[in-house]
């Protein structure tokens, strides 16, 4: 009987089962009552067994069924792993809203707010980030404890503009539930300048800042700014010459390439490597006439910006061309020695393009993700400038004086005195920004 048994357990399929019953037709009735015991123990293990089984698969079948498909290709060119699903995900009536990294694409007018970045629980000092973040709660993106702590979700801006600083293509990367309609729902709660442009998909490990390969900054100013202290006209009534825009552009022109800004910021040593920066273009566009008055608009690309480093590099052009310090003095002031840098005011700094180079020619044709590239968008970015930020920029200098105030200031500086930085030791390039070294504060993260 026993060899009987173990030849069914090991036969399969409908023949077995027909052997095994002619066999057991010539067994005894105690024969056959052991035989259903047997069987029933089986059946008891089998089903156990089968549950587990089950369990088991079902499992691996909720891991894999909301596998993200940024997943599918790693940042370092490997397969990716397999993501749990997301416990976030949300559910609206029936419909079910998956939680995904995407990126922002911002545009904002500074003033009335003190920079970028949010500081959770002061709220006498109110933010860009404050604005953005209540409309995300409110228009169900978010939850509302990730409003609360950010890193919940993978919150990274771009580039932390300071107080007054506006922008016109400010990315950030965050994960949200990608909600129907999510652009109009997110614009109805916030300011009118303040406006979310435009959305794109991008990978799990997607990080705004670090990816970010350059930036464009522009610095809108009334043209007054070059006018020679000595010899032209001040006032609203200054237009630039093609002399003077030519010498402002050549003088822009020698920041192009790695230089040591240690003098162009601040907590920073000229033997601290994070001073050094990579400027790829610098120049001056065409001036044009607003409200009678003549403005220009200088345009900066670079890897990275320091805290006040293009307002520094600004008002070291404008001294130079208002006659108050000589061409030298550029040198001077990329080496070790302490040089006397003016900071021109904040007012017309606007952080004009973010760029994902690398990630573009890695990710943007992968048919599985879009190139962080905003040329659709252009159309409303240009609107957006005319309608919130050069107005503001104007209108606020025509009222307030900045850059006019500033200017009287000039004269103030020492810029033939140097003081040797030479003897100073290793603290230097131990200080660093809140956010490390690439580029804090005002102009850039």
């Amino acid at each position: 009987m026993l060899l009987s048994w173990l030849g069914w357990r090991r036969m399969t399929g409908r023949a077995a089962a027909s052997s095994f019953v002619r066999s057991a037709a010539a067994w005894r009735p105690s024969q056959i009552q052991g035989c259903f015991a047997m069987a029933e123990d089986l059946r008891t293990v089998a089903s156990s067994q089968a549950k587990r089984l089950k369990s088991s698969n079902s499992r691996e079948v909720e891991e894999k069924l909301e596998e993200d498909q940024d997943g599918k290709r790693e940042e370092n060119g490997h397969e990716a792993k397999r993501f749990k699903v997301n416990k976030e995900d949300m559910e609206d009536g029936t419909k079910k809203f998956p939680k995904r990294k995407i990126v922002l694409l911002m545009a904002y007018s500074g003033k009335g707010y003190h920079g970028m970045q949010r500081n959770v629980g002061n709220s006498q000092f109110k933010t860009i980030e404050d604005d953005l973040v209540s409309a995300l709660t409110r228009s169900g993106c978010i939850p509302e404890n990730h409003g609360e702590d950010m890193k919940k979700m993978s919150f990274q801006r771009c580039a932390r503009t300071d107080k007054g600083v506006s922008a016109a293509g400010q990315i950030v990367s965050l994960k949200v539930w990608l909600i129907e309609d999510i652009l109009r729902k997110i614009n109805d709660h916030l300011p009118s300048h303040i406006r979310i442009l435009g959305l794109k998909r991008v990978t799990g490990g997607f990080n705004s800042k670090n990816k970010c390969d350059a930036r464009t900054y522009s610095y809108m100013l009334p043209t007054f700014a070059f006018a020679h202290k000595d010899r032209d006209p001040l006032g609203e009534t200054y237009r630039l010459s093609r002399e003077t825009l030519e010498l402002v552009n050549r003088l822009l022109a020698c920041y192009k390439g790695t230089h040591n800004f240690h003098n162009f910021t601040s907590q920073k040593g000229p033997r601290d490597p994070s001073a050094k920066r990579y400027i790829m273009e610098m120049y001056c566009e065409e001036p044009f006439v607003r409200d009678g008055m003549e403005f220009a608009v200088l345009k900066v690309k670079g890897q990275s910006f320091m805290m006040h480093q293009i307002r520094k590099m600004i008002g070291l052009v404008v001294a130079i061309v208002k006659g108050y310090a000589s061409e030298a003095i550029m040198e001077r002031s990329w080496g070790e020695e302490k040089v006397d840098v003016p900071k021109a005011p904040g007012l017309g700094l606007v952080l004009e393009q973010v760029h994902f180079e690398k990630y573009n020619r890695r990710f943007g044709n992968d048919g599985l993700h879009e190139a962080l590239e905003w040329v659709e968008e252009a159309e409303k970015i240009a609107k957006f400038k005319e309608q919130h930020i050069y107005p503001t920029i104007i209108s606020t200098e025509k009222e307030e004086k900045s850059m006019a105030n500033w200017l009287e200031t000039l004269s103030n500086h020492d810029f033939n005195s140097t003081a040797c930085r030479t003897h100073m030791d290793n603290r230097d390039s131990k200080n660093s920004d809140p956010e490390g070294s690439d580029g804090c504060g005002d102009d850039s993260d």
